[in-house]
């Protein structure tokens, strides 16, 4: 019996000492190994406005001495399509994926499958329509707080009175949690100032809504509440269509930079992309190379920039990071 114990307790010691030897054989290998690779999937991946969130990738990828690697793509993807990309650059060796989701009620779960795989970082937006409910780590500028700046900025212009006036809202989509929450930020500060919402459009906007402005019932002022709103809104003044209406709006593009700079655009909130890519990528190096390490949001900051301070000390760096 005496023998028996000792035996067993011996396989024990054997086996315990196998599994230290496996997991340092492992070190040694994930050590010696390539670098880790990354791959980053957003969409319609050559727009301007993600101009500054890849020169972003490009740094900390050098500066953590990671490869890392943005997908081309188009146009807006499905759920379907981006778990496809997914899939095809985990075969392709990625280790980790930074993403932006795509739109379906499905994306969550989708993306919470890819997780079992390899880390998983979100940007721009949670998959989860409500923030507090997201279940993956998310990259991105604080929404709320830049629709609030930029009421705060509309009521500065008219000090805090806009009995009378009437607005528009324009937004890509209506249909995700930044997009809801910048509204909320806009909306809440407007609710006593006497302003009416006389209309409210969400996009995409392609050529075949090319006018889609001009017909909508004349306001004063144009809100657009992310990039491509800000310079769709931003063509359409210049051609005229907007019956005199001033543009407010949020955008990080050298395009919407060139509607402030020509008096076209009034007010441009700018969120940091730069460091929405720095900072994805940072925190996805620190889910590959520590075990066992939850992922963390990241919220970066945002930019209030007039036309009298576009070329301000202050703003030089911004701007730099648009036009890599």
């Amino acid at each position: 019996m005496k023998n028996s114990k000792r035996l067993f307790i011996l396989i024990e010691a054997v086996l315990a000492v196998m599994v230290m030897v496996l997991a340092f054989v492992m070190l040694r290998e994930r050590n010696g190994k390539d670098l880790d690779k990354v791959s980053v999937i957003i969409q319609n991946s050559d727009d301007g406005q993600w101009s500054a969130f890849k020169y972003g990738l490009r740094m900390a990828a050098e500066d953590l001495k990671l490869e890392m690697f943005v997908v081309s793509t188009g146009g807006p993807l499905t759920v379907e399509e981006e778990k496809n990309l997914i899939e095809r650059e985990i075969e392709n060796g990625a280790d980790a994926v930074i993403v932006q989701p795509a739109l379906g009620d499905d994306a969550e779960k989708m993306l919470l499958k890819m997780e079992k795989k390899v880390p998983v970082m979100l940007v721009e937006y949670t998959a989860s329509k409500d923030k507090e409910a997201s279940l993956l780590p998310t990259a991105e500028p604080d929404n709320y707080a830049m629709g609030t700046a930029l009421a705060e900025e509309l009521l500065k212009d008219y000090n805090g009175n806009l009995n009378g006036k009437t607005l528009g809202i324009l937004q890509e989509t209506d249909n995700t949690e930044a997009a809801r929450n910048r509204r909320e930020g806009f909306t809440d500060v407007l609710k006593d100032s006497g302003v009416k919402i006389s209309w409210s459009v969400s996009g995409p906007f392609g050529e075949k809504e090319e006018n889609f402005l001009e017909i909508q019932p004349r306001v004063d002022f144009v809100v657009a509440l992310d990039d491509n709103s800000l310079i769709t809104a931003g063509k359409d003044s210049a051609a005229k269509n907007l019956h005199g209406a001033l543009v407010y709006g949020i955008g990080n593009s050298t395009e919407a930079v060139y509607y402030l700079d020509t008096g076209i655009a009034e007010c441009l909130v700018v969120p940091d992309a730069f460091n929405v890519g720095y900072q994805s990528l940072t925190e996805t190096a620190e889910g590959l190379k520590k075990n066992f390490y939850k992922m963390q949001d990241r919220t970066v900051s945002y930019t209030v920039i007039r036309r009298d301070t576009l070329f301000s000390k202050e703003n030089q760096e911004v701007l730099f990071t648009m036009s890599q």
